[in-house]
């Protein structure tokens, strides 16, 4: 079975590697090509932690800074292994949303110990500065990279949906679920997801997959991808 991975690049590494060891073949289709700025200082002086809502996040703070010693909050354990790889010490996951991490934060920090620093992208998914700034926090959000999405549908997921070998589709976020719908749509190839089922992260991710006539959408039960690969797991042994 041939599994479409919709992510960037970057991400796409450890997600196949999960795919391989079930059995199936994974598909590269990536929809989002991520660009770090390269005019990016972040200032963290007076700073007691560091917030992180992505992998890419991660990696584009990395890549501006070579402070390494302050506390991470990573919104889930992609984020957070991300981070520990790239030499951050004391990383913390708050295996969830952006919801979770501020609920983490306001466990573990104290608003008076200095600001929060949030290495985002340029668009949002969430309001994670706006609901720590009602808990008292100082938030410096910071765009270090963006998304720039694809303009027309990678080859990969071209062939594959027009020959029909495409069994399993992953989606992680409603930009990219409503990216492969538009591109879809302009090519013709609605009814090649007849046949597929769509792997959504998130009910706000599956809503954006609704237009397309896929055989089924299956949402994860959390907005991780542990849980995302547990869906299909269980949607297999089902089968």
């Amino acid at each position: 079975m041939r599994a479409l991975i919709t992510r960037p690049l970057e991400d796409a590494g450890e997600l196949a590697d999960e795919l391989r060891q079930r059995g199936l073949i994974p598909v590269l289709a990536p929809l989002l090509t991520i660009r770090n700025r390269t005019d990016a200082a972040p200032q963290l002086d007076g700073v007691q932690a560091l917030l992180l809502t992505s992998a890419n996040g991660a990696r584009a703070l990395a890549a501006a800074t070579q402070i390494r010693n302050l506390p991470v909050y990573a919104v889930g354990d992609a984020s957070a292994r991300s981070a520990t790889g790239l030499g951050f010490g004391d990383v913390k996951s708050a295996g969830g949303d952006v919801e979770d991490l501020a609920r983490l934060v306001c466990e573990n920090l104290d608003p008076k110990s200095g600001a929060l620093y949030h290495a985002a992208g340029t668009r949002l998914a969430g309001d994670l500065a706006g609901g720590l700034r009602e808990k008292g926090f100082t938030v410096v959000r910071e765009a270090l990279y963006e998304a720039q999405a694809a303009t027309e549908l990678p080859a990969t997921a071209k062939h594959g949906l027009e020959a029909g070998s495409i069994d399993l589709a992953l989606f992680f976020s409603p930009r990219t679920a409503a990216a492969f719908v538009t591109l879809v749509l302009d090519a013709g190839l609605a009814s090649g997801c007849e046949g597929v089922t769509a792997y959504a992260l998130s009910p706000a991710v599956g809503d954006a997959l609704s237009p397309l006539p896929w055989r089924a959408i299956c949402t994860a039960a959390r907005p991780d991808q542990e849980s995302l690969l547990a869906a299909l797991d269980a949607d297999r042994d089902d089968g």
